[in-house]
């Protein structure tokens, strides 16, 4: 699948609101969000990443299967190195984003560290998805760093803990769960 960059925003007018499907990309500082897009990109590697937290401030935008759907790569929660103000203003542009999509073209990836319990930033995220109701399913990535045997007990947990049904496990690096991570998206 082509992705490309199309343009970041960071406040309400320069958000996209089109018809097409926007799978948007949230999760905890670091877990893998932007490396999720380039992994199932076929292009290399679209969005920028980094291996310090807090990196991703803008709500980016890149355009997937040849005009098919947006990825939406969404600032990190949790640990992120900003002043008190800048953390503030990422609130704001987070409230507003998720007020204006419809949950008719919206679908949230809740992106997850696979080797760990989620957190309660992870269990309020997942709440908000409902509370705006949104579709959503969970990326429990990084399956590349457990064992087989580990990964069944992990998604488990995850299913528990974040009250749902759907967890793709998926490896950034190696591209494990690819084709199932496409399925979930509706991009197969």
């Amino acid at each position: 699948m082509i992705v490309e960059f199309i343009k970041s925003a960071s406040m309400k007018d320069g958000f996209i609101n089109d018809s097409r499907k926007k799978i948007v990309m949230v999760g905890r500082s670091n877990v893998g969000k932007s490396s999720l897009i380039n992994a199932v990109a076929n292009n290399g590697s679209p969005a920028r990443v980094s291996s310090s937290p807090g990196k991703t401030t803008t709500v980016n935008y890149y355009m997937a299967g040849k005009g098919k759907a947006y990825f939406i790569d969404l600032p990190g929660y949790g640990y992120a190195k900003a002043e008190k103000k800048e953390k503030a203003r990422w609130a704001v542009m987070m409230d507003e984003f998720f007020r204006h999509l419809d949950p008719e073209t919206a679908l949230g990836a809740l992106v997850v560290d696979i080797r760990h319990k989620p957190m309660d930033s992870d269990v309020q995220m997942a709440r908000c998805f409902k509370d705006f109701g949104l579709p959503f399913f969970v990326a429990g990535n990084k399956c590349d760093k457990l064992k087989p045997r580990e990964i069944a007990p992990a998604v488990a947990l995850i299913k528990e803990t974040l009250g749902v049904e759907d967890v793709v496990p998926f490896s950034a690096i190696t591209v494990s769960g690819k084709k199932a991570l496409l399925k979930q998206m509706g991009l197969l």
